[in-house]
């Protein structure tokens, strides 16, 4: 099955209409966001209601094809097809072909082959998951102005909002949703919480907090963010999250899943079975904070053990998948197969999540279910190194408090290892072939 990139229109690039009239004068001619250039700058700003439970419309297989588009979603794809027309992307990805692999897990292949030539290269260590922030390497600040969609931050009155033509104040440092100029996808995006700290690449609770309001601002199934952490994939580090619009399921959210634990504040921790990476599934919660706040301290976990992963957030930020990860261990070994090797193919979250990005037009016509899962076998953990950090994961989250009434009563786990979550009737069977100022507003209701 082919897909075909369905184009919107700039249906809102009119707000920026003026934003090229007064051109900065001094600086550094680029236009960025430190503060050679930064004084007098203003970009719009989508202000988001802050919720306490997330809703969504659906799995992307129940959302009907054309659903209606809401204002965030014609906000960034309007905002990133005028990005295209004015030539700021390094290939055209609506040119990259893609289908849908045939086979029960329905992996999708894109055919990129430029992208690897003109993505940005790493310029850091990958054996270390924490590093600090170093000036001198690229960073999010050294972007253009004009690759910078919106400001991304919480009403302060509870109303939706956005504003056009909003001041950018260096003092509160905005967290920012910018054109990714190496896409995988049309409309991918990157979110970076509060630009101007220049935090590493690392999850803290705050910064996966604003991902999931993001993810449930859109409403939509199809919007995904992820994240790869240094060591997994990420090649800048400089804090942020990436995300695009699919409108078909991911495989490994149609993976069932068998829970393992209830956590106090309603969050329920599953792991993904019968898929070729193994990892955790984090769902519901009393409230959004219950469920960021778990994500984030496996998270946190993960990144002071030195372990790789990813992160995938789905179903409007209702469910979370966190992915440990050693691809880059074993090509550093010398354990990965020269066969895997010669496909350039650098298993990130969207990879994992089985959007396979390849780089040869070879790979792409034999693209099939068996190799996908060879390649995403490389990358899992084996079984029981698997379990020594999902042990280690589950100690550090209950080891702190989520929210319950009690602020002083120790979270308590509720193991359930018997019961199953199959997500998808459909895939019940096992594998047993693979390897395992005033300013204009408008107020929306």
């Amino acid at each position: 099955m082919m897909l075909r990139i369905k184009r919107v229109p700039t249906v809102v690039s009119n707000y920026q209409k003026d934003e090229n009239e007064e051109a900065q004068k001094g600086g550094c001619g680029r236009n960025c966001l430190r503060s050679c250039c930064l004084p007098g700058s203003k970009l719009p700003l989508y202000a988001y209601k802050k919720l306490d439970k997330v809703s969504c419309e659906g799995s992307p297989e129940q959302v009907e094809e054309e659903a209606s588009i809401d204002f965030l979603e014609s906000l960034v794809l309007g905002q990133w097809e005028e990005r295209v027309q004015r030539g700021l992307f390094r290939y055209d990805v609506t040119a990259c072909e893609t289908k849908v692999i045939p086979g029960q897990y329905g992996f999708i292949a894109q055919l990129n082959e430029g992208r690897h030539l003109k993505k940005r290269p790493t310029e850091f260590r990958v054996d270390k998951v924490l590093q600090p922030f170093d000036e001198s390497k690229f960073n999010f600040t050294k972007v253009g102005q004009e690759e910078v969609l919106f400001q991304f931050e919480a009403s302060e009155d509870g109303d939706v909002q956005f504003i056009p033509n909003a001041p950018i104040y260096a003092e509160n440092s905005p967290s920012v949703v910018a054109i990714n100029v190496s896409p995988i996808e049309y409309g991918h995006v990157l979110l970076i919480p509060r630009i101007l700290d220049c935090f590493p690449q690392r999850i803290d609770r705050e910064s996966l907090l604003l991902a999931i309001h993001m993810a449930a601002e859109s409403g939509s199934p199809y919007f995904r963010l992820g994240y790869n952490s240094l060591g997994a994939f990420a090649t800048i580090n400089h804090l942020h999250f990436q995300a695009y619009y699919l409108a078909v399921p991911f495989p490994i959210e149609k993976a069932p899943s068998k829970k393992t634990t209830s956590l106090d504040g309603g969050v329920k921790i599953s792991e993904i079975v019968n898929y070729p990476v193994r990892g955790l599934v984090f769902e519901g919660g009393n409230t959004v904070e219950h469920l960021s706040n778990a994500v984030s301290d496996a998270c946190i976990c993960l990144q002071d053990n030195n372990i790789p992963y990813n992160v995938l957030i789905a179903d409007c930020g209702n469910r979370i998948f966190v992915l440990p990860q050693c691809y880059a261990e074993k090509q550093a070994l010398g354990e990965v197969s020269a066969e895997l090797l010669d496909t350039q193919v650098n298993p990130a979250v969207w990879e994992i999540s089985g959007h396979m990005v390849l780089k040869r037009k070879k790979d792409y016509e034999e693209a099939s279910e068996e190799n996908a899962w060879k390649l995403l076998a490389e990358v899992s953990l084996s079984e029981e190194r698997f379990q020594e950090v999902k042990a280690l994961i589950f100690e550090a989250i209950t080891s702190v408090d989520h929210g319950s009434e009690d602020a002083t009563q120790e979270p308590e786990a509720k193991p359930d290892p018997e019961t199953i979550e199959e997500v998808d009737a459909s895939f019940n069977n096992s594998r047993p072939d693979m390897v395992a100022g005033t300013q204009e507003c408008l107020v929306l209701q």
